[in-house]
């Protein structure tokens, strides 16, 4: 898919109006690219359309509502004759949830649903005919970019409702990569990034970044090459975290349920060693 990051073609990038999104909105532009960044807070897009320029235009929408898609896909048709060639489903939130104490407000779980779940199926039943429609043209690539989160895969304990709707848009990414396993011209990927420093993981406190987190440049840089390769998994590391590591972690977590280990194992103290001893070997 060597064609998606080329001169005129276009790119729609939800939650793009900051962190990763916007880093991804950067990149096509440098390769000149149209871009519409599609995003809630008015306020950042306002400074992301400052920053962007001329070959960037915005709409301010909620991924949770159809009506907004709908608008986004006029716009769509308007701006860009209905093209897309880079789709990015990026929008995102992660307050912190629990089934018990102050974070157990079951709205906040809905919310997040809506959002990251949701704002994802809600751009593929609106868009993904555009996509198709355009497809059967032999010159035509399109490329379609789910966020996902290594919480959706290992579940780390901590925050319920944002684990579970990121483990549901890896089941979403996964069977529309299946589906479209005919089109030659589409290809969809599923963006897996380590940690990133965005404003969920911290960035939007002001403080210095620390070493172990990529920045939403360097996500992005490898997701290019991913997408380039028409690679599904675009699991990143960090500076922290290899791709071994990884895929240690996400193999010690599928083996709970093979072996009855008891749920979230690597968390509990009783596996403490034996997953110390796990990540010491080689794969």
């Amino acid at each position: 898919m060597a064609a998606i990051f080329t001169p005129a073609n276009t790119a729609v990038i939800t939650g793009g109006a900051s962190g990763i999104g916007f880093a991804l909105a950067e990149k096509c532009l440098h390769y000149g690219m149209r871009v519409l960044v599609a995003d809630w807070n008015a306020k950042n897009l306002d400074a992301a359309k400052q920053i962007l320029g001329q070959g960037a235009s915005t709409i301010q929408m909620d991924v949770s509502k159809l009506e907004d898609w709908s608008a986004l896909k006029i716009r769509i048709t308007q701006e860009f004759g209905g093209r897309i060639n880079l789709l990015a489903l990026n929008a995102g939130i992660g307050p912190k949830t629990s089934f018990d104490g102050p974070d157990s407000d079951p709205a906040v779980f809905q919310k997040i649903i809506d959002t990251n779940l949701f704002g994802v199926v809600n751009g593929i039943s609106t868009l993904l005919p555009v996509v198709k429609e355009k497809s059967s043209s032999s010159d035509y690539q399109t490329a379609i970019v789910i966020t996902g989160s290594k919480q959706g895969i290992t579940n780390p304990p901590g925050n319920p409702a944002y684990n579970a709707s990121k483990a549901a848009v890896k089941s979403v990414a996964e069977q529309l990569s299946f589906d479209l396993r005919t089109e030659k011209n589409v290809t969809v990927h599923l963006l897996v990034p380590g940690w990133t420093w965005t404003a969920l993981a911290g960035a939007a406190s002001a403080r210095e970044k620390p070493y172990s987190p990529w920045t939403p440049a360097e996500v992005v840089d490898y997701l290019e090459g991913k997408v380039r390769e028409g690679q599904f998994w675009v699991l990143c590391p960090d500076n922290d975290v290899t791709e071994e590591m990884d895929k240690k972690r996400m193999l010690w977590s599928v083996d709970d349920a093979v072996k009855g280990r008891a749920p979230l194992s690597r968390w509990r103290e009783e596996f403490k060693d034996e997953f110390a001893a796990w990540m010491a070997k080689d794969l």
